[in-house]
């Protein structure tokens, strides 16, 4: 059901089970999009693009994966 490019990591659901958070991975979000598109008549979708908590030390620290400032 996944496209090639697009991993299911894991996912988490509330305790009321009325939401399902699920962590995805891919370099190419028009992926993730294409995948949302086709299950949108049963879900609604929210992203939140997130980074390794290593990757966040390493901008907190001025590492070289900072984003540009704008």
């Amino acid at each position: 059901m996944l496209p090639d490019g697009l991993l299911y990591l894991d996912s988490w659901v509330d305790e009321r089970l009325d939401r399902c958070f699920q962590l995805m991975e891919t370099d190419d979000r028009r992926l993730l999009d294409d995948w949302m598109a086709r299950w949108s008549d049963l879900a609604e979708f929210e992203v939140v693009p997130v980074i390794t908590s290593p990757e966040a030390a390493d901008r907190v620290l001025g590492g070289s994966d900072a984003p540009a400032a704008g």
